[in-house]
């Protein structure tokens, strides 16, 4: 798929890594931008077509996809993670983390499939992470939202293959947003996990690896479980203690 020329739509495109990709697909040519965001008014990116959007909600879902027919590359950036436990934590707030990660793009993905297909196929682009693959205390609901998500990209792949439609799972570890503003470590530039991004989708890639934290995760899932929990925990404190 050619980003010059493609109508483009992104959640949560208010800040962060929604308001980069929006940016560079703009700079990349992409004859449309949908931006949207569960608070319109808090898009400030010129050269945007702002919509209001809450991916939890199907109602809004439903909305914004009648109000972006043309659409041709769906990017599912929006999340959020909570902090919470999977054992001690609220039950409330691990759904409502499963609700937004993982349910929230299927319903996405479930009503820009027939714009999709319309488009010639188009594409489709998850942004996941490394923690598809590994959990940490204080990030247990994160970790299960966002293997759920992996898993189901894995799913639909499959079953939008036969309307020409490329999903992209897009895994990285951590981005210079304010998410991340608590950890000292090094971070990919919101803009550079944006181009990496599209480069995957231009050269029709199902995965990418985005940074090398990512990389170095996924090497290791072949251990035995007991070998990766000591490799992840060996690399966590290692990253802590830089």
């Amino acid at each position: 798929m050619d980003i010059n020329d493609s109508v483009a739509l992104v959640t949560g495109a208010n800040r962060g890594l929604g308001r980069a990709f929006a940016q560079r697909l703009l700079e990349r040519g992409a004859r449309k931008v949908y931006a949207t965001a569960r608070r319109p008014e808090s898009v400030d990116l010129p050269g945007v077509e702002v919509l209001p959007l809450d991916i939890a909600d199907p109602a809004s879902v439903r909305a914004a996809a009648e109000a972006a027919p043309d659409v041709s590359l769906l990017v599912n950036n929006a999340g959020i993670q909570t902090g919470t436990d999977l054992v001690t934590g609220s039950l409330d707030a691990v759904r409502h983390e499963l609700e937004t990660n993982m349910f929230g793009h299927l319903e996405m993905i479930r009503a820009f499939a027939p714009a999709l297909a319309g488009s010639g196929g188009g594409a489709i682009v998850n942004v996941l992470s490394a923690m598809s693959w590994f959990g940490a205390r204080g990030a247990g609901a994160y970790h299960l939202t966002k293997a759920a998500a992996w898993a189901m990209t894995n799913g639909v792949r499959l079953e939008l293959a036969e309307q020409g439609t490329l999903v992209t799972a897009v895994h990285l570890g951590l981005a210079d947003t304010d998410m991340a503003a608590g950890w000292p470590v090094a971070k990919i530039a919101p803009p550079a996990l944006a181009d990496a991004a599209l480069d995957g989708v231009e050269a029709a890639a199902a995965e990418v690896l985005a940074d090398q934290w990512s990389r170095d995760v996924k090497s290791r899932l072949p251990l035995a479980p007991e070998e990766f929990t000591a490799a992840m925990n060996r690399a966590l404190t290692s990253l802590t203690t830089a």
